[in-house]
C-alpha cells in the first residue's frame, strides 16, 4: 500500500512538472504576441491592437540629453496618450521597408518578463507582466537610435 501511495505521489509530481514546463512555450508565444501587438499596432495605426497590449497604468519613459549642454529631460507618456497617438497614425508615416520590429525576450521569471524591441528609429525595453491571465506591457523605457551621418559624397580634390 505504501508503494502504491508513493507511486501515485510521484506520478502527480511528474504531471505537475510537465504541465508547468508546457506552459513556458505558450507564455513565450503570448509575450511575443503582446510585443508585436504593440509595435505592429503602432506601425499600422491600429489603436485597438495597441491598447490590447498595454496595461491601463502603463508608463512609457525616455531620457533625452541635449548633447550641447549635457542637460537631461525626462519624458513620460501614459497608456491612453500612446493609444491616441497610435490612432492618429503617426507610426503609419514610417515607410514599410523601414518598419523594423525585432523582438527579443531578454528574461522571464514566472509572471514577469523583459522584452527588447529594435524598431525603425528607436529601441524599446518592455517590462511585461501576466495580469488576469494576459501578458500586458507595464513599463517601457526607450531610447532613440543615433541619426545616420549624411552619406552625401564629398568632392574630391581636383588635380
Amino acid at each position: 500500500m505504501k508503494k502504491l501511495i508513493a507511486a501515485a505521489g510521484f506520478i502527480i509530481v511528474l504531471v505537475t512538472c510537465a504541465s508547468a514546463q508546457s506552459s513556458i512555450p505558450d507564455d513565450e508565444t503570448a509575450i511575443r504576441k503582446t510585443a508585436l501587438d504593440y509595435i505592429e499596432g503602432w506601425y499600422e495605426g491600429d489603436a485597438a491592437r495597441m491598447e490590447s497590449a498595454l496595461h491601463p497604468e502603463l508608463a512609457k519613459r525616455m531620457i533625452l540629453t541635449d548633447p550641447k549642454t549635457g542637460h537631461s529631460q525626462f519624458n513620460h507618456m501614459g497608456a491612453m496618450t500612446l493609444v491616441q497617438r497610435t490612432r492618429e497614425g503617426i507610426g503609419k508615416k514610417i515607410p514599410q521597408d523601414r518598419q523594423s520590429k525585432e523582438v527579443t525576450i531578454l528574461d522571464r521569471y514566472n509572471n514577469a518578463a523583459v522584452v527588447k524591441i529594435v524598431a525603425s528609429d528607436w529601441i524599446d525595453y518592455l517590462e511585461v507582466a501576466k495580469f488576469n491571465g494576459d501578458w500586458k506591457i507595464i513599463n517601457v523605457l526607450w531610447e532613440l537610435k543615433p541619426k545616420p551621418e549624411s552619406s552625401a559624397p564629398t568632392a574630391l580634390p581636383q588635380k
